[in-house]
């Protein structure tokens, strides 16, 4: 047996279900009348009576509720009872433990018994059985899914609740079900299949909430409208309530607003039977109005005066409109004064209760009756249910009992109600008209286009008309011109032809006479370019031999530099190696020297490096004079070129100088070459020097944990401050821009070095800014981007990690897509150091609140949250800081109001990492996440996803244990100010 429990507030709490397979009722259709399904159970002589008395119940009730037989399909329908049993509370699972339960139920066969002591028992038949394990879902579909797709068809329903004070029909109809969707009521579900159903742009959905109190009918959404009246209309005995508020409907959430509003103003006060009982029976009214396709099958024929007709099209035939209503009725609990202890105003509550019920009770008992007979008017209810019982509306009522022995008079009570009800017969009518108005407006609108577009048509013959008699006169008038313009036209053309034929003349005998001119000139010419020729030969010649002899004193001379050159070069090639030479016995020297003897070799490396910069400064300064030198001879060549070019030797000495200007730029080439070793082997000098730190720092660690607090920082700082100053020297030496050239050398290793100097250099602030302006984010970017070596990659992460400390150079590495390229390092790395240097990178980006949708965008928190699957506490603990990063800064931008919705955190799936990690055994890694969780929970938009995902607990465990006092303080500030967490913990019985 499945165990369930109850109380008024939360309602039921299934433990198991138990699967019944029900025969689902008939659907009313619109176009055939179907005659009423006996009930299964009932015998012959049952549905005799029923068929023998159908005509003239029907006919009553025709006549009682005033309704018009004209127009619409209509049949009769029997109303449904369903009964449904509560489980047992706490009170009774104490008060009753020793007895049995009063119900026994059978829902297979839709029975029930009721015991009147251990060996007598009572059975009833209804239409549906409902444990106490029964759904909501369940109920819905049983009870009124029916009556709401009837409703949808165009027939009014009805779907009432009754029973005793505390045995859940508020519960059945109106639970909202905010908490828990399960637990949605019978008012939510239909109006989400209403809403479903219709067509926002031709139907409409209008609702009214009401309460019936102390007979007075009040409006439950406008609680200052009281004691609205009931009107009857007279032809077709509706009933309506003109003063109350009617709200048309769009979605779910606008209705689940409503009902929130009307559940807050309706009246409950505390009794001895039920700690929230309702004091007023709760009306909802649900008005659907559908647009139904046209029962005409011909056109619309209009007849004219001359006795033919116009006719219609399809689209102006007359529109069908179908009304229908739904009417979900709470009724408030009855109960005896003896037993719910009411007095005072509680007590004249009850009475008015009890005699609404009464009432309604003796209508349904005439009608099972079929009296002539109907007291519809001693109450208010019962006339607002005219046409739920007797009437014209599909009706399913639910009654609701409880188990307790102790109130069996009641729920006999309440199971004969259901009985009598069930012989009530309604005749359901389809509410169905034809809307002339609709169609009346329709062929007005269209009639005021056709006369419009017949006016604008009219107007436009006419304007075209004159225009073209317009321009018929105005091309008359051209024509006229154009004659008078070419007669006078061939008049002028005749005189300038004999002007022309004059003219001509006169120009032949102009042309004879310059033609003898150009004879004379250009046999004068001729002389003359003969005598020019001549001279050019003799002045050719005395010019060649002074030349040549220029260059031969020249060749000599060239010669003569170039041997010097060479001398000189040869003198720093040999120096060059003699410098190699003695830096590799220094660098053997500084393996193999000790603790003791590190810093006296420190110093005198320095010494030798800064002598071996200044032979190589002087070096410098002689290949600068040799350069020099060499400028000098090219320039002197250059003049000397237009002279070589007029000898027939000159192109052996122009190989010759092509060939020096090779070894020329080869030496160049060679001086570079030595300047980049010398650079990289300072900075392997630096590397050993870090390397016997180490050492050093490694052999003093066996020594006691006093000692190490000590001298530790000390010698760090010593070994920090010896290399910066290295690094300072080499900068001021050498130049930011040489060394940021290095990092697109072809050799690796000295790549390798550079980026450590480039790195060590970043890491002071005042380097960031001159690295920068110089080009270096690029080229860090580049390399992260470009190479394969795992240290280059480690080294250049670190560096770009140290230049995003700044908020400026923040937006420059978004800017140059610098989170794509460290998220795609992130996925391909495996080194921990590699990850850790660039979670540290994303991480310092996350400080930034400007660049957070963009680096979420990019990939970067995904990235963040990849990282983790290296599990070394380094890399975990920046992942840590870069998602507190991240959460603080949307704190601080949800209370400044630039930021609403939920967390990017979540909403990347961050959430089950940082619940997991809350209590992480390393102290960085606990203490930002804690931070984290912290921030996260100060919006209340991430507080039902925190609750789910468990991270509620963390948070109590935070400001009850967390270290530091600070975040202990958050977390109990953030506790306190939601109310979602508020409410959890009360859920959960939770005292904090």
């Amino acid at each position: 047996m499945a165990f369930a429990s109850y109380n008024s507030k939360s309602g039921f709490s299934v433990g198991s279900r138990t699967v019944l397979r029900l025969d689902r009722p008939l659907t009313v259709s619109s176009m055939k009348p179907v005659a009423p399904s006996p009930l299964p159970f009932a015998s012959a002589a049952t549905r005799t009576k029923s068929a023998s008395s159908l005509q003239r119940r029907s006919s009553v009730g025709s006549l009682k509720t005033g309704k018009d037989d004209s127009g619409g399909q209509s049949f009769p329908g029997r109303v449904r009872v369903a009964v449904r049993l509560r489980p047992r509370n706490a009170e009774e699972q104490i008060a009753d433990a020793d007895f049995a339960d009063c119900v026994e139920l059978l829902p297979e066969l839709k029975r029930l018994k009721l015991r009147k002591n251990n060996w007598d028992c009572e059975t009833y038949q209804f239409d549906e059985v409902l444990t106490e394990t029964a759904s909501q879902k369940r109920v819905y579909e049983v009870v009124a899914k029916p009556v709401v797709e009837s409703v949808l068809e165009g027939y009014n329903g009805t779907v009432m609740a009754y029973g005793q004070t505390g045995t859940g029909k508020t519960f059945t109809l109106g639970r909202i079900g905010e908490e828990d969707c399960a637990d949605r009521g019978i008012m939510v579900r239909a109006m989400e299949d209403i809403l479903a159903d219709i067509s926002p742009e031709h139907d409409t959905v209008t609702v009214s909430y009401l309460q019936l109190y102390m007979e007075s009918v009040q409006d439950l959404l406008a609680p200052e409208r009281d004691n609205i009246p009931i009107v009857e209309d007279p032809k077709t005995g509706d009933v309506s309530l003109p003063g109350a508020t009617l709200v048309e409907l769009k979605d779910q959430q606008n209705f689940v607003q409503l009902l929130q509003t009307g559940e807050n103003n309706r009246i409950a006060s505390n009794t001895k039977m039920n700690t929230e009982s309702s004091r007023s029976h709760a009306l909802l009214l649900v008005h659907v109005k559908r647009s139904a396709k046209s029962k005409q099958e011909k056109d619309l024929v209009i007849p004219q005066e001359n006795g033919n007709g116009v006719q219609l099209s399809k689209g102006h035939r007359a529109p069908t409109i179908r009304k229908s209503k739904l009417l979900i009725v709470d009724l408030a609990g009855s109960e005896r004064v003896d037993k719910s202890g009411s007095e005072g105003h509680q007590l004249e509550e009850a009475k008015a209760i009890n005699l609404s019920l009464t009432a309604l009770g003796k209508c349904i008992n005439a009608l099972a009756e079929s009296s002539p007979h109907v007291p519809t008017r001693d109450s208010k209810l019962t006339r607002l249910l005219r046409d739920s019982f007797g009437g014209t509306a599909r009706t399913s009522l639910i009654i609701t009992i409880g188990p307790s022995p102790r109130h069996r008079a009641e729920t006999a009570s309440t199971i004969l109600f259901g009985q009598r009800a069930m012989k009530v017969e309604n005749m359901l009518k389809l509410k169905e008209e034809f809307d002339y108005k609709s169609l009346c407006r329709r062929l007005e609108a269209d009639l005021d286009r056709l006369i419009a577009e017949n006016e604008r048509q009219s107007q436009a013959v006419l304007e075209s008309e004159e225009e073209m008699e317009r321009r018929l006169e105005e091309a008359r008038i051209i024509v006229v011109e154009a004659e008078s313009r070419l007669s006078a036209a061939l008049e002028t053309l005749a005189e300038e032809r004999r002007k022309h034929q004059q003219e001509n003349k006169e120009t032949l005998q102009k042309v004879e006479v310059e033609r003898a001119e150009m004879e004379r000139f250009e046999q004068k010419l001729k002389k003359n370019v003969q005598d020019l020729q001549d001279q050019k030969e003799k002045q050719t010649f005395a010019e060649k031999e002074k030349h040549q002899k220029a260059l031969v004193e020249l060749e000599e001379k060239y010669n003569q530099e170039l041997s010097n050159v060479k001398q000189i070069l040869e003198t720093e090639r040999a120096h060059r190696e003699k410098l190699e030479n003695e830096l590799k016995e220094l660098l053997k020297k500084a393996e193999e020297t000790t603790k003791e003897e590190s810093l006296r070799t420190e110093r005198a490396k320095e010494d030798e490096l800064q002598k071996l910069k200044q032979q190589l400064e002087k070096e410098h300064l002689l290949r600068e004079q040799a350069e020099c030198e060499l400028k000098k001879i090219e320039q002197q060549h250059k003049k000397t070129n237009g002279i070589i070019q007029d000898n027939e030797d000159s192109s052996i000495l122009r190989q010759k100088v092509e060939q020096e200007l090779q070894e020329k730029e080869k030496l160049e080439e060679e001086v570079r070459a030595l300047k980049q070793q010398l650079l990289q082997l300072h900075i392997e000098a630096e590397e050993s020097k870090r390397t016997l730190e180490k050492a050093s720092s490694t052999r003093s660690s066996v020594c006691s944990d006093s000692h190490i607090s000590i001298n530790r920082p000390s010698n760090m700082r010593d070994t920090i401050n010896g290399q910066r100053a290295t690094i300072a020297k080499l900068f001021e030496q050498v130049g930011l821009h040489k060394i940021l050239s290095l990092l697109q050398s072809e050799d690796v290793d000295v790549r390798v070095h550079a980026v450590k100097v480039v790195a060590n250099l970043a890491a002071e602030e005042g380097n960031q800014e001159k690295i920068v302006e110089a080009g270096g984010l690029g080229s860090l970017l580049m390399l992260l981007q470009s190479s394969e070596d795992e240290t280059i990659r480690r080294v250049a992460a670190g560096a770009i990690a140290n230049l995003a400390m700044n908020e400026t150079n923040q937006e420059l590495i978004m800017a140059q897509g610098g989170i794509g390229l460290l998220a795609r390092t992130a996925d391909d790395a495996e080194d921990p150091q590699t990850l850790r240097m660039v979670a540290g990178a994303i991480a310092n980006l996350c400080g930034n609140e400007k660049l957070q949708i963009k680096l979420r965008e990019e990939g970067g928190i995904r990235a963040l949250l990849g990282m983790v699957r290296s599990r070394h506490p380094d890399v975990l603990a920046q992942v840590a800081r870069g998602i507190a990063n991240f959460a603080k800064c949307e704190s601080r931008g949800s209370g400044q109001g630039n930021r609403i919705g939920r967390s990017l955190l979540i909403d990347d799936g961050a959430l089950p990492w940082i619940v997991a990690n809350a209590n992480n055994e390393a102290s960085p890694i606990r203490r930002h996440i804690e931070l984290a969780l912290c921030h996260l929970a100060q919006h209340e938009v991430n507080a039902k996803d925190l609750v789910a995902g468990g991270a509620l607990w963390e948070l109590i465990r935070i400001s009850r244990e967390c270290s530091r006092e600070d975040i202990r303080t958050l977390a109990q500030r953030t506790l306190n100010a939601s109310p979602t967490f508020q409410a959890e913990l009360k859920r959960l019985h939770v005292v904090y």
